[in-house]
């Protein structure tokens, strides 16, 4: 079932690599004009080239999400290059170490945080009233399985994703009269550079889900372009889980 889509204009975070890479270039695949942002140019550029080559449209707007001015100056880059902005994908994201929750400093609390959560309401908070003002949007947060269950060694992460499910919720419930749908997809082991640190290198990947291997970037990809599709259109504030079933187990 090919997907339907109204605007032009896709923006997604964290896509120099792994999800938000795959996010960028299914966006790009469905004819969206689309803005890769990352604090890591190098990565960045690398997905404008990948998009470019395959004959689609892009443009690299390096951002850091901990960095109000920098969101700011992203949502606004973006509507000065094409005008509007029709999807947004908050991808950006960290994992921290993985340890005991007595180990952590309030350094290293602050990090996760700072990404994954202050992170992601700067970026709604810039992105929804460009939307509201042009009449609607739709915006997918990345959480993960660890915001709905919780997940040894990674107490903090685990809590920096389950604020990203309320952020979801509640903007989801403040934007709906404004023809803005905000969900949130929570994948996860997906076989990327961060999944394979939270596996620690493991040689043998299919014990960590009921499906017997890990997710790819693109099985994420093909659930937030669904999210973000008008088929998607009365699905609003919902985490869509995309695990292997491992949150069944």
């Amino acid at each position: 079932m090919a997907m339907k889509f109204s605007g032009q204009v896709a923006l997604v975070t964290g896509a120099a690599g792994g999800i938000g890479r795959a996010v960028a270039l299914a966006f790009a695949a469905e004819g969206l004009k689309v803005a890769v942002a990352d604090f890591n140019a190098e990565g960045g550029e690398g997905t404008v080239q990948l998009i470019r080559d395959a004959g689609g449209e892009a443009t690299f707007v390096r951002c850091d999400v901990t960095s109000e001015a920098d969101v700011k100056a992203m949502v606004e880059q973006v509507v000065a290059t094409y005008g509007r902005l029709d999807y947004a994908v908050n991808n950006a994201g960290i994992e921290g170490k993985k340890d005991r929750l007595p180990t952590f400093e309030a350094s290293e609390f602050d990090a996760i945080m700072n990404v994954n959560v202050k992170g992601v309401w700067q970026c709604l908070k810039y992105q929804l009233p460009v939307m509201a003002a042009q009449g609607g949007g739709a915006i997918v947060n990345t959480a993960s399985v660890a915001g709905i269950r919780g997940v040894k060694n990674m107490s903090i992460y685990s809590a920096s994703k389950h604020a990203v499910i309320g952020l979801t919720k509640s903007a989801a419930v403040e934007f709906a009269k404004k023809g803005i749908r905000v969900n949130a997809v929570c994948p996860g082991l997906i076989e990327t550079d961060m999944g394979l640190r939270v596996i620690d290198g493991a040689v043998d990947k299919t014990v960590y889900h009921p499906a017997g291997r890990m997710g790819s970037p693109e099985e994420i990809a093909d659930a937030v372009l669904y999210l973000c599709s008008d088929q998607a259109s009365f699905t609003m504030g919902h985490a869509m889980v995309v695990d292997g079933a491992i949150s069944a187990a």
